[in-house]
Order: C-alpha cells, then sequence, then structure tokens
C-alpha cells in the first residue's frame, strides 16, 4: 500500500472515531490550502448568544450618543426616571459593552485559526487568511465610518487581529501566561485609582459639578456632507484609541486556548470567578460616576474627573465578566436541554450573534435615519432624548433579532458576513 492510501485510510479512520463522515480523497491535492466558511452545526452556543444579546448595549450607548451629539449621551441635569437611565446607563453600559466584542473578537480568532489548522492547512495559509480578513474589515470599518458613524470598531479590530495574527497567534501556553499578569496588575491599578477618586471625594470643597457630554461634531451636523467631513476628522483619533483594547482581545484568545465557550459546564469554577471579580469591578468603578449622572452624589469637578477615569479603566473589567457572566447562563441552559431545544427567543439573539456584524451596521443605518440633526432627529423633536434613545435602542435590536431570526430559517448569514466570507474565501 503506497503513502497516498495510507493516508488516506488513516484520515477515514478518525473521521470514524470522531463520528464524522468519511471524506472521499483523490489523488490530486485540493486547489486551497484552507477550509471555506464556519457551518452553522459548526457554531458554539455561547459566543453567539452573547454577541447578539450585547448588541442591545451596544444599541443603547450609540443611540444615546446620537440623540445628545457627544458622550457618554446623558442628560446633566435628570429628572425623574432620567435618573435611573442615567445610573444604569453609566454604572453598566458606558465603556463596558463594547469590550465584551472585544474579548470574543479575540476569542473567534483563534476558533477559527484552529478550524482551519485542524483541516490541514499550513500556518502560513492560516495566517494569509486571517491577515485578509482583517484588512478586509479595516475597509469595512473605513467605509462604516465614513458613511455613516465615526465610533467604528470594525476597523480598529482589523487594525489589531492584524498585530495578533503577526504577534501572538502561533506562540505557546507559557507566551499567553503573560495576559494573566497583565490583568491582574491593571486589577491593582484600578483598586488604587479607585482609592485616589475616594479620597478626591473626600475632600471635595468645591461648587458640585454634573456630568457634561463632549460634543462631537459629525453627531450635531446639520447635513450628511458636513457630518461626512467631520467623521473624516473622528475617526482617526478614536480608531487609534481603540486599537488600546489588544488586552481585551488577547485574553479572548487565551480563553479560546482553552475552548471555555465551547464547554463552560466544564469551566463552570472559572467562569464563576471571572464572573464575581470582574463584574464586582466593572460595576463598582462605575457606580460613582452613575450616581453623580443620577444627581445623587455631589461632589466638585475635580472628582467628577476622578470618576470618569475610574469609570473609564474600570469598564474593561465588563468584557470578561459580561462573558462569564453568560457562559455560566449557557452552561445552565446545556444541562437540561439540547442547543437546538432553547426556544424561539434564545434561539433568534443567537441568530443574531451569528449576524453580528449586519446587526452592528443596521444599528448605525438606524440611528442616522432616527436620531440625526439630518434625519427624523426623534431625540430633540421628542423633547426627551434620553427615553427617545432608549426606546429607539430597544425596537431596532428587537427588529434585528427578528430579521436574524428569519434569516437564520432561510440558512442565509447576513449580507456583511456574506459579503467579507466572499472576499476572504471567494466563491
Amino acid at each position: 500500500m503506497d503513502g497516498g492510501r495510507i493516508q488516506v485510510t488513516v484520515q477515514s479512520l478518525h473521521s470514524f472515531l470522531e463520528g464524522r463522515p468519511a471524506v472521499a480523497h483523490t489523488a490530486t491535492p485540493p486547489a486551497l490550502d484552507h477550509r471555506g466558511p464556519v457551518t452553522g452545526r459548526e457554531r458554539a452556543l455561547a459566543p453567539d448568544l452573547i454577541r447578539g444579546a450585547m448588541l442591545l448595549l451596544i444599541a443603547l450607548a450609540n443611540a444615546a450618543n446620537f440623540a445628545f451629539a457627544g458622550a457618554p449621551g446623558v442628560n446633566g441635569s435628570p429628572a425623574g426616571l432620567e435618573r435611573v437611565f442615567n445610573l444604569l446607563k453609566l454604572t453598566l453600559v458606558d465603556a463596558r459593552a463594547y469590550p465584551v466584542f472585544a474579548v470574543m473578537f479575540g476569542y473567534g480568532l483563534v476558533q477559527l485559526a484552529r478550524r482551519q489548522r485542524n483541516s490541514g492547512a499550513s500556518v502560513g495559509a492560516v495566517r494569509s487568511i486571517l491577515l485578509k480578513r482583517h484588512l478586509w474589515m479595516i475597509g469595512f470599518g473605513l467605509v462604516h465610518a465614513t458613511l455613516l458613524y465615526f465610533g467604528d470598531f470594525l476597523g480598529a479590530y482589523g487594525i489589531v487581529g492584524t498585530a495578533c495574527t503577526l504577534l501572538l497567534l502561533n506562540r505557546g501556553d507559557k507566551f499567553h501566561r503573560i495576559i494573566v499578569g497583565i490583568w491582574a496588575l491593571q486589577l491593582v491599578y484600578v483598586v488604587v485609582v479607585g482609592v485616589l477618586a475616594l479620597m478626591s471625594a473626600l475632600n471635595s470643597s468645591g461648587p458640585a459639578a454634573t456630568i457634561t457630554n463632549s460634543p462631537n461634531p459629525s453627531l450635531a451636523a446639520d447635513s450628511w456632507g458636513s457630518a461626512l467631513v467631520d467623521r473624516l476628522h473622528e475617526y482617526p483619533a478614536h480608531t487609534a484609541f481603540v486599537t488600546g483594547l489588544i488586552v481585551v482581545v488577547w485574553l479572548g484568545m487565551w480563553a479560546a486556548r482553552r475552548q471555555i465557550l465551547e464547554h463552560p459546564e466544564a469551566h463552570k469554577t472559572l467562569l464563576t470567578r471571572v464572573a464575581v471579580v470582574c463584574l464586582s469591578v466593572t460595576i463598582l468603578g462605575g457606580l460613582p460616576l452613575g450616581l453623580v449622572g443620577a444627581g445623587w452624589l455631589h461632589v466638585d469637578e475635580a472628582a467628577v474627573g476622578s470618576f470618569e477615569f475610574l469609570a473609564q479603566i474600570s469598564g474593561q473589567f465588563g468584557g470578561p465578566g459580561y462573558v462569564a457572566l453568560f457562559g455560566l447562563v449557557v452552561a445552565k441552559l446545556l444541562k437540561t436541554r439540547r442547543p437546538d431545544q432553547l426556544g424561539t427567543p434564545l434561539t433568534a439573539i443567537s441568530a443574531l450573534g451569528q449576524r453580528s456584524m449586519s446587526g452592528y451596521l443596521f444599528q448605525s443605518i438606524c440611528w442616522t435615519l432616527l436620531l440625526a440633526p439630518y434625519g427624523l432627529h426623534l431625540g430633540a423633536r421628542s423633547g426627551h432624548p434620553a427615553f427617545t434613545a432608549a426606546a429607539c435602542a430597544l425596537a431596532v435590536w428587537t427588529i434585528s433579532v427578528l430579521a436574524a431570526y428569519t434569516m437564520k430559517r432561510h440558512t442565509y448569514r447576513g449580507p456583511a458576513e456574506t459579503l467579507l466570507r466572499r472576499l476572504v474565501y471567494g466563491r
């Protein structure tokens, strides 16, 4: 028996033992040294459910920014239920939602690379596929930021993904333990900043300050053309800031190497510890600013500045915290039912997670039409921009969930995902 036939026999035996159909081989080598896009059956539930659910928090944050033409997108002089809205938004949403997607981006990067390698693709082919994908993401981000919203994350993730592919992907386990040490140091840093912020509040002596929105000219522009020019100026600085999330992406890569979300039931202890520690840090770090935003805590301008910095740096812990929490939820769900028995609501949210890029871009289109000054400008017209933004966010997210579920039933990936896959893999 020659070497080629032995290889076919071994591969067929592996397929049989793993419960997969044997793949027919011929003497002709494959035309491409990689596999095509991920199929629905290959996807894990937890990552998709996390992405789909967290798009609601992304919607709340971005819709408010459009409604107030700046960040953080809250009324500095709240009344009634606006106080509750400000408290929840500043404590649980702002600077806490997008790190979740940074974790999941790193997780997905390793998943994609592992899948390609398991199919027999060479290291060079895997690197080529990933780099091509990330370069196209940079292009997607540039178009998104130019036409719709300067606060784009696709381009930044493309840049970070390129760096991770070249510098981190093929490293060993010992090297990747460095990121755990980095996060331990960051935790110490957040605690120190928290203590200093508390001391600043205790020493507060000046007049009480309120939260003010940092204006974004592109969101306040009265025409789409003016907004486009402003976005071209705002996008580079925003992208440069977001690339700092590489430490969050790296943590997602570390988790993916251990397949934590593919088998959450086997990592419940770790997930519980991460959820408790990280969510405690992110909530306690955002709470002082949330109380100021709600009008229930009165401190001077210096203390408010300290609270804003604390809220920003503690927000990154919301990424692993929320991911771990959803991992525990999925572990509990899968304990009593199969992934195909989750019911329509969870299946629909998971379907949106599978089409998260399309859902994200759809949101920006909606904010432009509903909240921009050159659109319907509903926030200003209603007189209650905070509530209008929240209502728009919930409505748009719900529509995207229903649309994703419909696409799933018709086995359609989603427009953005389909285009990206075609650009990366060809037809």
